[in-house]
């Protein structure tokens, strides 16, 4: 890989799947790692991007950003100002 490259992962590759955290169970997730090895993960649904230096780690952060993303999302206060 050059400088600035990514190469994308196979979620049957690796020893994890995005279906196992709740936030992510109905997601379009897409894995890939940078030149530096670093583990970059989107939801498509969403557009929540996170990273981890694991496909594990990037995984649990991408849940716990798609919940605080889902949880500022929802208006309780029943105001239409959005």
């Amino acid at each position: 890989m050059s400088e600035g490259d990514v190469e994308p992962v196979d979620f049957e590759d690796i020893d994890t799947d995005p279906t196992e955290y709740d936030a992510l169970a109905d997601a379009a997730v897409v894995m890939r790692v940078n030149e530096h090895g670093l583990y970059i993960v989107d939801d498509e649904e969403t557009a929540v991007s996170s990273q981890g230096q694991t496909p594990e780690q990037a995984l649990a952060n991408l849940a716990e950003a798609v919940d605080s993303y889902r949880e500022a999302s929802v208006d309780e206060t029943g105001d239409d100002w959005l």
